[in-house]
């Protein structure tokens, strides 16, 4: 998902989105302790969306307080 995709989402959906990337991160983490990962890489991807966002969510909130 990339910062666009974030930028049209809706309040709600990104509180759904983060939830589920954050479930997710959560999976690999202990995927990757416990067994094999198919994709290394697909850790810093899930890492990537929640920052975007958390970031997303701060920057509605900052927008909303300027107002």
């Amino acid at each position: 998902m990339n910062g666009e995709q974030v930028r049209a989402l809706k309040d709600e959906e990104i509180a759904i989105e983060l939830k589920k990337s954050r479930e997710k991160l959560f999976r690999l983490r202990s995927q990757s302790v416990t067994e094999k990962v198919e994709d290394v890489s697909s850790i810093g991807k899930v890492r990537r969306d929640v920052a975007r966002l958390l970031t997303e969510i701060r920057s509605r909130e900052l927008a909303g307080q300027s107002k």
